[in-house]
């Protein structure tokens, strides 16, 4: 528990320029000075029209860009605000997500992991710390496939429940290096909005929003 002590401190006030007010003061000064040109102008020696035009047209080209910035900052608060609301929806729900990572439960933890080609592999299951507790070689097919690892360690010991990382290193028929993915599957406990995406927490597993394939209640 983090103790949070009160602190008496001496508050100043600051002033914040608002640029939509500020560039609305300059245009009205702007207007006032070229109404007073006009004004005092030497028939001899008018001023130059395109010159002051081209200056209407650039305040009013920073006058719109102020608002084209408010309303961005308007659908960017609207969109996070979906976002939350979104994720919020995910509680309680069973995900499947982009990871290497899941929950040895009951002894068991499970993967799906996906071969673009037939081959084999060596299969790694690591610890939280990063240390090795199981590994074995395995036939991969083309596709789609489960791996479930029954919590046992290379020397026959039952590893403790908690989080264990999969690592598979696979080539394919003729020895060539292959890419597998990875995903877990998990319900969703609580989701963590700290952070600019939003992301949800299967146990002690982290999942960013962004890595769901699928849901299911």
């Amino acid at each position: 528990m983090t103790t949070v002590s009160n602190v008496s401190s001496t508050s100043t006030t600051s002033t914040t320029s608002n640029p939509a007010a500020r560039i609305a003061d300059n245009f009205d000064q702007f207007l006032q000075l070229l109404t007073t040109q006009l004004k005092n102008q030497s028939p001899l020696d008018p001023l130059d029209t395109n010159q002051f035009t081209q200056q209407l047209v650039q305040f009013a080209s920073v006058e719109q860009q102020i608002k084209t910035n408010d309303n961005l900052t308007s659908l960017l608060t609207a969109n996070k605000t979906a976002n939350l609301t979104n994720a919020l929806g995910f509680v309680g729900a069973n995900v499947t997500a982009d990871g290497t990572t899941t929950s040895l439960q009951n002894g068991t933890a499970t993967w799906k992991i996906n071969a673009p080609k037939t081959g084999s592999a060596t299969i790694t299951i690591k610890d939280k710390s990063g240390n090795e507790v199981y590994s074995a070689a395995r036939i991969l097919t083309a596709g789609d496939q489960s791996f479930a690892w029954n919590g046992r360690t290379t020397s026959g010991a039952n590893a403790p429940a908690g989080q264990y990382t999969i690592v598979v290193a696979a080539k394919d028929a003729a020895g060539q290096a292959m890419s597998i993915k990875s995903e877990i599957t998990g319900t969703v406990d609580n989701v963590d909005v700290t952070s600019e995406v939003p992301v949800l927490k299967i146990g002690e597993i982290s999942v960013p929003m962004t890595s769901v394939k699928s849901i299911r209640r």
